[in-house]
């Protein structure tokens, strides 16, 4: 697909680290699969995915982290 930000790139399938803040703690997921610009480098990633990421950041909140970097394996 044609990328929305810079117009110009295609994306590809790839995989990236993403980092979210949520209530006080960073979480950094590496090897996120996701679908990269190949001219700026922009993610897009799948609802699946965002919905995992997002599921794990609050389990990992709840449990009391602040800092955590984990590899993403889908479950």
């Amino acid at each position: 697909m044609k990328c929305t930000v810079c117009k110009h790139g295609e994306t590809r399938p790839g995989k990236v680290s993403v980092t979210l803040e949520r209530r006080g703690a960073t979480l950094v997921f590496r090897e996120v699969p996701a679908l990269v610009c190949d001219n700026c480098g922009e993610a897009y990633h799948d609802e699946a995915v965002v919905t995992q990421l997002m599921q794990r950041a609050e389990d990992a909140v709840l449990a009391g982290v602040e800092i955590d970097v984990r590899r993403y394996a889908a479950a």
